[in-house]
């Protein structure tokens, strides 16, 4: 009966071995294959520190001792003599230490061997993740620069710790062993243990049957041994049976739902850091910001690099250098996502939307920049839209639309004019991208007939330069075989080494396509021969335009979550979500910056040298002026001519407005006031027909006359010092320039409407006054009526020498004839001299029976005449007698000064034509000098008010200074100003990406 309570306390301590030695419990770091991770180790986050994700499992707990059961020791009989009862202590423990050593040495071998066998199994079933070396990003191979690992390796503890700690296995066996031999006999034949009583015959009883039990106890230990190998053996052998049962789609999906799960617990760890990452930025440029008084702002590296672009945009692509600097070209067909792309990148819905309508109609440049506020502004304003507010993204889209608008031409549906937007955001990924009109197959109603291949030539032109990143834009919902824009990828990079492929509207492909696998051959690129760097597969909200960014977002992850097409491995995790995307393409730009601007930095240099060597030898005494310079140097000398007016001398100007003013009304003068007049048979009606003409004359026609007058010679004037070549310092090349701002001030020149109503009435009075002062007066009056009485003569009688023909010195000199018409003008003119010599008072018009005698007459020298001839003849012929007549007159009229002082009285000689001509003179004096005082006090002044807003706004209109200023002069000083100016900009962005390294 002693021997069952010994037995329990070996159950017991059975138990507690295996308490202590069962469960197992290991960390297995799983390498975190997520291309996002890129973004926690790039060199903009330096203040994130790298964490390795631990899956934390636990083997199963199991011992080989567990089930073993407890046989009852039989110990043989003893029959001896009468002994007093003893606790063999020393017999006890040693059987106790044995059955020890057994429970030891079961749980070791058992344990460790079904340990090792789980831990085989748990590797095999672990994926190689070899093939996704290329996702974990660089910085994890170069950790060692950033983490001390030898510092760490130092700290933790070595092997010969750990091995203190673990139980030492061979002092445990060494014991037992000694255990064993103490109660084992020697090579003397004496027993260890001797009793008390030598002498004793019962005590060598005692003694065999003691050691005969402990010899069975051994045994009984070695069968537990054996049973214990076999039951470890047998336990390892079903439990790999059990695993080896579990089908490989059970341990596919597994690691699958383990690994999707552990993604997305990252991904949203991922996202807390970005947050918190942006509004530590933010506070950061924030404080800037405070400070942007007291400092120059540095500019921010994406910033610089967009002016570049700017600059190159403007460039002539026709010269020897072109714009070879990377790019994002965002190309794809009508409606694939494009722009709905570009705004989950930008974070803001910032383009306009419509339903099928083609929106994108000139090239957008959209440059992606960190700030501590979500703005958007132009490169030609300097208004800020704050992306946030609804009001200020309306506004946004509806000035984007109006500048597409603006940029195309009439007649056209698209415009190759880029618009340059920059937009700045907290965490936003630096980049540039470039917005293309959608690829199209047909040309619809209301499009140019050339829309098509307008948009395949804009694309083109983009995608061959060798550094532009080009991102494919695919509509997921519609077949791929309709796609037109990969064809055109293909072509431009049929390698795929600088190509993006971007499947969009994934969640109506999955609902749609009844093939899953097709959506994973469109990723692959095996559905088209496109090649590809990356493919992607992203979700752009449930087609209603006005959700949010946000909302977008939330949609897109809660899709991807939950697609079979992740679930499957059809897709893998890197390669979906806009997110994903945006980390991907900020990547590869970045590289393809590097890798190409100091080379695009030597082109340039070797493209000024050149430029600055042609110049040199062209123009080697000019100065370096492009065309804003040449405009300005233009527009001083311009300002200096228009003031050059205000120096002209008030007789010179009086001197030309009385002359041109005479030249326009002598003719009205003569013809129809002094000729009717003079037909009067008295002086008191030539008075009072005087009279009335003039006052008609002067109330309809002659303030507006003076006026034209004064303004056409401000005109002469003002184009003679502007075409007045100036000697040597005279530059041909402004002529065109000095041209058409003369035209355009005069154009929009207006004389003061008030002058005609005071110019009216200061000529009214003028003429009204008929008293003549001096004999001054009287003979200036009288060489003045003479002047245009004779101009009037000459011109009389050149019309009735072109009437009548040449006579007869130049017929003989000249050997010219008369024709028909002449020689019968010519015996007409005859006839009525003949007529006028009878009677020199012949009224001015002629009688009708005066008409048919001088007819009947030619008729009877054999000429026919019409009755008009006859009257245009007379009239010519009638008007030189009048003048001669005239004339004559008018040298009598010098000495009647006298008689006009008398008013004629007691005379024959009558001059009132001589006071009409003096009135007419004084008139003209008067206009003159009323006109030269509005020229010179108001008129000059708003000219050159006028000149000034023509050149402002020809300064503002580019494409008139290219009209206007041309030559190879101004292109070469152009080319050069642009050359010099890339290549200082491109310079000092790459000094600041040497730097950011």
């Amino acid at each position: 009966m002693w021997r069952l309570p010994r037995a329990a306390v070996a159950c017991e301590v059975c138990q507690s071995l295996v308490k202590h030695s069962s469960g197992i419990k290991g960390r297995l770091p799983l390498q975190k294959v997520h291309l996002v991770s890129r973004s926690i180790y790039h060199s903009r986050h330096p203040t994130l520190k790298l964490q390795r994700p631990h899956f934390r499992t636990s083997f199963q707990q199991f011992s080989s001792l567990t089930n073993l059961p407890l046989r009852k020791l039989k110990l043989s009989p003893v029959k001896y003599g009468y002994q007093p009862r003893r606790n063999f202590l020393p017999a006890r423990l040693a059987a106790r230490l044995l059955k020890l050593r057994y429970l030891i040495l079961g749980s070791a071998v058992g344990g460790g061997y079904t340990a090792k066998k789980t831990f085989d199994q748990w590797k095999d079933m672990i994926p190689d993740l070899s093939d996704y070396k290329w996702i974990v990003p660089d910085i994890v191979w170069e950790i060692d620069e950033y983490i001390d690992l030898e510092k760490i390796k130092k700290a933790l503890p070595n092997s010969e710790d750990l091995a203190k700690l673990a139980p030492d296995f061979d002092k445990i066996v060494e014991s037992l062993s000694l255990l064993k031999d103490f109660f084992t006999t020697g090579s003397s034949g004496e027993t260890t243990f001797r009793a008390t009583d030598h002498g004793s015959e019962s005590d060598k009883h005692y003694r065999k049957g003691l050691l005969g039990e402990l010899i069975l106890l051994q045994q009984q230990i070695q069968e537990h041994e054996e049973e214990a190998r076999r039951a470890a053996g047998q336990y390892s052998t079903s439990y790999a049976q059990q695993k080896r049962k579990v089908s490989d789609k059970e341990k596919i999906d597994q690691l699958q739902e383990e690994l999707l799960h552990t993604q997305l617990k990252y991904q949203r760890i991922l996202e807390r850091l970005e947050k918190e990452n942006k509004e530590l930025r933010k506070l950061v440029l924030q404080k800037d910001d405070k400070g942007i008084h007291h400092r120059k702002l540095k500019k921010s590296l994406i910033d610089m690099y967009s002016e570049v672009l700017d600059v190159l945009s403007d460039y002539d692509a026709s010269y020897n250098t072109q714009d070879h600097l990377p790019r994002v070209v965002v190309v794809g067909d009508q409606s694939a996502g494009k722009t709905s792309v570009l705004e989950m990148i930008a974070q803001a819905r910032i383009f306009p939307r419509g339903s099928g309508e083609m929106m994108t109609r000139s090239p957008v440049k959209v440059t992606l920049s960190e700030g501590p506020h979500h703005v958007a502004l132009f490169k030609d304003s300097s208004r800020e839209f704050d992306l946030t507010k609804e009001e200020d993204l309306a506004a946004l889209r509806h000035e984007i639309e109006l500048r597409m608008r603006k940029n195309v031409k009439e007649g056209c549906t698209v415009s190759p004019e880029t618009i340059s937007l920059n937009v700045k955001g907290p965490g936003l990924q630096r980049m540039v991208l470039v917005d293309l009109p959608g690829v199209i197959n047909t040309v619809t109603a209301g499009m140019a007939p050339d829309t098509k291949e307008t948009i395949f030539s804009m694309s083109k032109a983009y995608m061959q330069n060798p550094n532009a990143i080009i991102l494919c834009i695919q509509d997921g919902s519609v077949d791929a075989e309709r796609s037109i824009v990969t064809d055109l990828v293909s072509q431009m990079d049929p390698h795929g080494r600088r190509t993006i492929f971007v499947l969009t509207k994934v969640d109506l492909a999955e609902k749609n396509v009844a093939s899953p696998s097709r959506i994973q051959q469109i990723i692959e690129g095996k559905l088209f021969p496109m090649k590809a760097l990356g493919y992607f597969a992203v979700v752009t909200g449930k087609g209603n335009s006005s959700e949010s960014i946000e909302a977008i977002r939330e949609y897109e992850e809660e899709f991807f979550q939950n697609s079979k097409l992740l679930k499957a491995s059809m897709l893998k995790a890197h390669q979906v979500t806009t997110r994903n995307l945006s980390l991907a393409v900020s990547d590869c730009f970045w590289k393809m910056v590097r890798e190409s601007v100091e080379q695009q930095a030597d082109s340039f240099k070797a493209t000024r040298f050149n430029l600055e060597t042609e110049w040199k030898n062209n123009y080697p005494r000019l100065r370096e002026l492009d065309r804003n310079e040449l405009f300005e140097k233009a527009k001083n000398e311009i300002l200096d001519e228009v003031i050059s007016l205000s120096q002209v001398t008030p007789k010179h100007w009086e001197e030309i407005l009385q002359q041109s003013l005479w030249e326009r009304v002598s003719t009205h003068v003569i013809e129809n006031i002094y000729l009717p007049a003079a037909q009067t048979m008295n002086s008191g009606t030539f008075n009072t027909t005087v009279d009335i003409k003039l006052k008609q004359w002067t109330d309809k026609q002659l303030p507006n006359k003076a006026v034209e007058v004064a303004w056409e010679t401000l005109q002469e004037e003002f184009s003679r010092f502007m075409t007045e070549p100036k000697g040597k310092e005279h530059d041909d090349i402004f002529d065109k320039l000095k041209e058409a701002v003369k035209e355009e001030s005069i154009k929009r020149h207006k004389w003061n409407d008030f002058a005609e109503d005071s110019l009216r009435v200061i000529q009214h009075n003028a003429l009204e006054d008929r008293s003549i002062s001096d004999k001054q007066q009287w003979d200036a009056a009288i060489y003045f009526m003479e002047e245009a009485l004779q101009a009037r003569l000459k011109d009389t009688e050149t019309a009735i020498e072109n009437m009548v023909g040449p006579d007869w010195k130049k017929r003989w000199l000249y050997w010219k004839n008369r024709t028909q018409e002449q020689c019968v003008h010519n015996e007409t003119k005859n006839e009525l001299e003949k007529m006028l010599k009878c009677n020199e008072e012949h009224p001015a018009y002629l009688a009708s029976d005066e008409i048919t005698t001088v007819r009947k007459n030619l008729e009877s020298r054999g000429v026919e005449v019409d009755p008009s001839l006859i009257k245009d003849t007379w009239h010519q012929v009638y008007r030189r007698h009048f003048l001669k007549t005239a004339l004559n007159h008018c040298n009598l009229c010098r000495r009647g000064f006298y008689y006009y002082q008398r008013h004629f009285v007691d005379s024959e000689l009558e001059c009132n034509d001589v006071v009409l001509f003096w009135r007419i003179q004084r008139m003209l004096a008067i206009t003159a000098n009323t006109l030269r005082q509005q020229l010179t006090n108001t008129e000059v002044r708003r000219l050159e008010k006028n000149v000034k807003e023509v050149l402002e706004d020809f300064a503002e209109d580019g494409e008139k200074k290219v009209k206007l200023l041309t030559g190879k002069r101004v292109q070469l000083a152009e080319d050069l100003k642009k050359v010099r100016e890339i290549q200082e900009k491109l310079d000092a962005f790459i000094e600041a990406l040497h730097q950011e390294k």
